[in-house]
């Protein structure tokens, strides 16, 4: 991951990536970026309340910003839908240049009462794809979208961790596989919202249409409605 831009938290999250490897995003690992930083303990501290688990988010909000900041750069306009989606996917694995620090993240955000935060990462992750794609959706396919490419995208991650075939080449076939099986999810999503019954529940289900925020683009990367 390219470097972080100069602010406090960035200085600290430098720091705690020499030590993350091997003390995961732990009390100590945090306690050694403060020492290594030379930033005073209280403002550490006040900067990041919950310690590592902090710079572990903030780890994984700068692999989205780098990802984003690559997808507006690249010329995606020769590929098929499917394809972007993979790409960005790939893109922000490709992000993370140390699997032990994702692995250790992935453990973080595993523990129970982490697993809510975690959830709320691969959901921003999956917006942040989505809307710099071009998504304009405003109905129930706001989550479809979201919720199936946060599960693709979920057990793509834990593929990636325990591959070690040459350039990921297992994990891409793995990726575009699982992105075949939302497209044929889309294609009956489609389908049904088509048929008697689909049209007789959009009424009901725009309710989430009203629990949904207005969008941001102060929120990317990241952003949970």
């Amino acid at each position: 991951m390219k470097p972080l831009e100069n602010d406090p938290k960035s200085q600290l999250l430098d720091a705690a990536l020499l030590h993350v490897p091997f003390d995961g995003w732990s009390p100590a690992c945090f306690e050694a970026a403060i020492e290594d930083s030379g930033m005073d303990a209280g403002l550490a501290r006040a900067i990041c309340p919950r310690g590592a688990v902090d710079l572990a988010v903030a780890f994984h909000k700068a692999g989205d910003a780098q990802m984003v900041a690559q997808l507006s750069s690249a010329n995606l306009n020769e590929m098929r839908f499917r394809d972007k989606i993979a790409h960005a996917v790939r893109l922000r694995l490709e992000v993370c240049e140390d699997k032990e620090i994702v692995r250790r993240g992935t453990s973080l955000f595993a523990l129970p009462h982490h697993a809510a935060l975690g959830a709320e990462l691969i959901w921003g992750t999956c917006d942040a794809i989505w809307t710099a794609l071009g998504d304009t959706s405003e109905d129930i396919n706001w989550y479809s979208k979201r919720a199936t490419l946060s599960g693709v995208y979920g057990t793509t991650v834990l593929y990636w961790l325990g591959d070690d075939s040459e350039g990921h080449a297992a994990t891409w076939s793995f990726l575009d596989r699982r992105i075949e099986n939302v497209m044929q999810f889309e294609k009956a999503k489609a389908q049904f919202n088509q048929s008697p019954l689909g049209k007789a529940l959009a009424g009901p289900l725009s309710v989430l249409d009203r629990i949904r925020a207005p969008r941001s683009d102060s929120d990317l990367p990241g952003r949970v409605r």
